[in-house]
């Protein structure tokens, strides 16, 4: 998978912290009409809601960032990175990666 961010995670990444029980917030970035057709549970901002809610997020949490393929949520990730939340992650592919790699029952689109 191509580099998205200077902060990447992989898909297997975000599946092992989930498996070992981890402590870390998961931010979806996607419009409400996406999460409908699939999702993994986390925190939803829309990526055009990030700067006016990110005061909603804890600045020492472990954040990582999703969206479909990576690309919003490495821009709300760049954006988290330079407001202080400096252990915050983009999961690199987004939710069709996790389909692709992880669990394919759920809905692409």
């Amino acid at each position: 998978m191509p580099v998205q961010s200077l902060w990447d995670i992989s898909v297997e990444d975000l599946k092992k912290l989930r498996d070992d029980g981890a402590g870390f917030v998961l931010v979806d970035v996607r419009e409400p009409h996406e999460l409908e057709i699939c999702e993994l549970g986390g925190t939803p901002i829309p990526l055009g809601q990030i700067a006016e809610r990110h005061g909603e997020l804890d600045k020492s949490a472990h954040v990582l960032v999703l969206c479909r393929s990576g690309g919003r949520s490495a821009k709300a990730t760049e954006f988290l990175r330079a407001n202080g939340f400096e252990n915050s992650w983009n999961v690199n592919g987004g939710i069709l990666a996790w389909i692709d790699r992880i669990d394919s029952s759920l809905t692409p689109y």
